[in-house]
């Protein structure tokens, strides 16, 4: 097992500069950027843009070097939206300022030099650490993910096993109905709708609209600040459970389904075993394999995809905000420092996900498993 823990880790590195390479063309190739973006606000404000630069470039100036990231290639100021007319070694100079006056290659590399000692730069519009925000944000992401994965969890799997118990019956076939609608249906939407029925919407005030919790949390007693933290996360970890469930379900209830009719449960079933010390001793352990085995990945999904929509309509300031604005804004520095990051930890999870199959069933022999 060993030997299979020091490929995979090896192999994570070609993985992650992979995904970097493709991440970085794309967003190159996509318009805008900081460079014009600068020079819309410039114009847009009446700033003097020789002036502006003065001001604010010599702190940017310094840190170009961590902050050499994706984004525009090197251009002419004609090619530049808004450009017309202004003078060329003020857009030299712009883009100096954001690290965008070498070639991409060039930029690459530093990138990926600095990336690999954790060395994120400033964000082009925060003017933050990269690194800083994430950790300013994480809290929040922390507490959606961890709760929503835990009560999907513990909704979807005791559901999908008694669905599959229960196959064909009126219960499976009621609770199937329920489990169509949450999968059909997004989260978000589900979101809104609680928005107007329980915080205020056309009918009841029951529960906060926006944060995780209020602003005087720092001053009430400890179990206040439990109670009013629990509170605030009922609507958005609502929403995203109810949209989430329903894969889960189904996934576990097919898996008991596959298991209930092979032939060592027939054999069992001939034995004189019980139906609950079949699905206790023989089944379980077989069909939650997978299931079970799926929770980092699920976890690192719920954390930092599944939660975006449910930051913005709630107004939770996490990762998920945090990226939106950063590729609203074409904030390079925090779109690919966060990238790389989560990256990096997604594939560390998927590892920690292979040796958790280990873990619930000892008969897997990673020692002799091709990568």
């Amino acid at each position: 097992m060993i030997n299979y823990i020091v490929r995979r880790v090896l192999l994570i590195i070609p993985t992650l500069i992979g995904i970097m390479v493709v991440n970085f063309f794309i967003i190159q190739s996509a318009p805008g950027g900081p460079v014009e973006r600068m020079i819309a606000q410039l114009r847009g404000a009446g700033i003097n843009p020789t002036e502006m630069i003065t001001k604010s470039g010599g702190e940017q100036v310094q840190s170009q070097e961590s902050n050499a990231s994706a984004g525009e290639g090197s251009k002419s100021y004609t090619e530049y939206r808004g450009a017309k007319g202004l003078d060329p070694e003020l857009i030299k100079e712009i883009e100096k300022m954001y690290g965008f006056d070498k070639p991409p290659l060039k930029r690459f590399l530093i990138m990926m030099w600095n990336y690999a000692r954790f060395r994120f730069g400033n964000s082009f519009f925060k003017d933050e650490k990269v690194m800083s925000l994430v950790k300013e944000k994480l809290p929040v992401s922390i507490t959606l993910g961890l709760w929503t994965t835990f009560l999907v969890y513990a909704i979807s799997i005791p559901l999908g096993i008694r669905k599959a118990i229960k196959d064909g019956s009126a219960f499976d076939t009621w609770t199937s109905f329920v489990v169509t609608l949450g999968y059909a249906i997004p989260g978000f939407l589900f979101a809104i709708v609680l928005i107007i029925l329980f915080a205020g919407g056309n009918y009841l005030k029951i529960f906060p609209l926006r944060g995780l919790v209020s602003e005087n949390w720092r001053m009430l007693p400890w179990y206040k600040k439990i109670l009013d933290y629990l509170w605030h996360i009922v609507l958005p970890i609502t929403a995203s459970v109810i949209g989430g469930f329903a894969g889960l379900t189904m996934f576990t209830k097919n898996s008991f389904l596959e298991e209930i009719n092979k032939q060592y449960v027939i054999t069992a079933r001939a034995k004189g075993l019980t139906e609950k010390k079949i699905l206790t001793k023989h089944v379980f352990r077989n069909a939650m394999l997978i299931v079970i085995a799926g929770f980092p990945q699920a976890f690192i999904s719920s954390l930092f995809t599944g939660t975006v929509l449910i930051e913005v309509i709630f107004s939770l300031d996490g990762l998920g905000l945090l990226g939106f604005e950063s590729a609203l804004n074409r904030d390079y520095p925090v779109m690919f420092g966060t990238l790389y990051f989560f990256s990096l930890l997604g594939l560390f999870l998927n590892l920690l996900g292979d040796i958790m199959y280990m873990i619930i069933d000892p008969r897997i022999d990673f020692e002799r498993r091709e990568i």
